[in-house]
């Protein structure tokens, strides 16, 4: 066969190939960002619980907007004595906040969220706050396009295609429209990520920097997730003889920690924010992680967090089974890297790799719960880009039967997210309750997945320990064979 018509691999085609146009990718942002934007809008319509349309948690997130957009401070007292919670809630919501000393309430939860909603809340209520994290999440699934496109060199129909799948099924299309810190702290995990690994300036590690210090400001659970990234962007710029940047930036998020840390005992009382928690009066701010954690029981969550039955996340989007498959392959390129494009190391997995390892491991042993009154991957959603990203990373060089197996698995989703929109504005679920009733391809999947909450998991989870260590093989295989078949070809 002539050199003119030797057929490549398609990681030799999706390296090689030309990029984009600068045209053509901000037209595929533009549209997926889109995408985005209406899968979490679409979703407003639906009731967050059975009491109206704020959780739990949510309630207390729009009180302190309130309180922020009309007296310019954080004590709810007044919004809880006037019964705002009436605007958003058919009942009375549930205790969160004690009385301090002084007859300030100050919500449990960190303020950027309420910060960043504040002004829509004022001017437009909840539904001006729900559409401000629509727009977020808008704007994290054109980033991410970006990022896949200009950061890991994967194809642009590769990157756009799986983004606009994710952010139009759960759970990012869910999370876009709950009042939750969760979004935007997979956007400032996103930008980050995209700025330590980019062009070596300072206005990069800068970014990182700004990206590390919001981050404890929407939860203080986000603080391994920013460490590690800090992390990664420090290694990077130190090994280029940058030190004195980095030396500088590690002063400033010394800094700013110590400020996050004063704030909190000025205004919480603690060094978190549990501290005015109602829950915690007895047992102490650092009970939030559990009383007296089990955590060899927890270890379970590693397999559970992604197959439960209700709160797993490929319960709801099956695609995120890929996942196991693309670290098993990055693995084996990383290791054979260095000679020709079939060996070459994807660039900056690492930068991948560590936070959403770090973020995984938070999930498992430092949340109390997997489950709770929430929508499913709640915990996970903040390192869910990076993991989104090392599976574009793989299907950018995987051949067509393995996009359109990873294609037909994402498009479940999608139906899973459309029959539950369907339910809910039927009334008959909640973005709390009930969903796991809904009538979607998810009930076919039911029988297969385990049931965490239930003592007959055993058989099941061992299964699963089985297939996702078979999925990660597979990976494996598949990049192992990649330079033979270069040879023959």
């Amino acid at each position: 066969m002539s050199a003119t018509t030797t057929p490549i691999s398609p990681v030799t085609a999706a390296r090689f190939s030309p990029p984009p146009t600068a045209a053509r990718l901000r037209f595929a942002v533009a549209v997926v960002g889109a995408v985005g934007a209406l899968s979490s809008a679409l979703g407003i319509g639906v009731l967050s619980s059975w009491d109206g349309h704020s959780s739990a948690d949510e309630t207390q997130y729009l009180l302190t907007a309130l309180s922020l957009a009309e007296d310019g401070d954080l004590d709810i007292s007044d919004e809880l004595a006037a019964e705002r919670w009436r605007e958003f809630r058919f009942d009375e919501p549930p205790v969160q906040t004690r009385v301090l000393d002084d007859g300030r309430q100050v919500s449990p939860h960190d303020p950027l969220l309420p910060t960043l909603v504040a002004v829509p809340t004022g001017l437009g209520g909840w539904v001006g706050a729900k559409l401000t994290l629509c727009l977020l999440a808008g704007v994290l699934a054109g980033l991410t396009v970006w990022g896949a496109v200009r950061r890991f060199e994967v194809p642009l129909r590769v990157a756009a295609v799986g983004v606009g799948v994710a952010a139009a099924s759960a759970p990012f299309a869910v999370y876009g429209n709950q009042i939750y810190p969760e979004l935007p702290a997979a956007l400032a995990v996103t930008a980050s990520t995209l700025a330590a690994t980019g062009p070596l300036r300072r206005r990069g590690l800068v970014a990182v920097v700004v990206a590390v210090t919001l981050l404890p400001w929407l939860s203080v659970k986000y603080a391994p997730v920013a460490a590690a990234l800090f992390v990664v962007a420090a290694v990077r710029w130190w090994r280029a003889e940058q030190r004195r940047d980095v030396i500088v930036a590690g002063g400033v998020l010394a800094a700013m920690a110590a400020g996050y840390l004063l704030v909190h005992q000025l205004l919480w009382g603690g060094w978190t924010v549990y501290a005015t928690g109602d829950h915690f009066v007895s047992t102490g701010e650092f009970s939030v992680v559990g009383v007296s954690p089990d955590y060899l029981g927890r270890s379970v969550r590693l397999v559970g967090l992604l197959v439960d039955r209700g709160f797993g996340l490929a319960a709801w989007q099956p695609a995120w089974l890929l996942l196991p498959v693309a670290l098993g392959f990055l693995s084996v390129r990383r290791r054979h890297g260095g000679a020709g494009p079939a060996g070459a190391r994807p660039a900056g997995t690492g930068a991948l790799l560590l936070p959403m390892v770090v973020g995984y491991l938070v999930a498992t042993f430092v949340a109390l719960t997997m489950h709770g009154y929430w929508w499913p991957g709640r915990q996970l959603v903040v390192v869910l880009p990076l993991a989104l990203l090392l599976v574009l990373r793989w299907l950018g060089g995987a051949g067509d039967r393995g996009r359109l197996a990873a294609l037909l698995l994402g498009l479940v989703g999608v139906l899973n997210y459309a029959g539950l929109l369907v339910d809910g504005f039927l009334r008959r679920l909640t973005w709390v309750f009930d969903f796991e009733g809904v009538r979607a391809p998810y009930q076919l999947l039911r029988p297969v997945l385990p049931d965490y909450r239930s003592d007959g998991f055993w058989a099941l989870h061992v299964v699963w320990i089985a297939v996702l260590a078979g999925l990660v093989m597979m990976g494996r295989r598949a990049a192992s064979q990649l330079p033979r078949r270069e040879a023959e070809r």
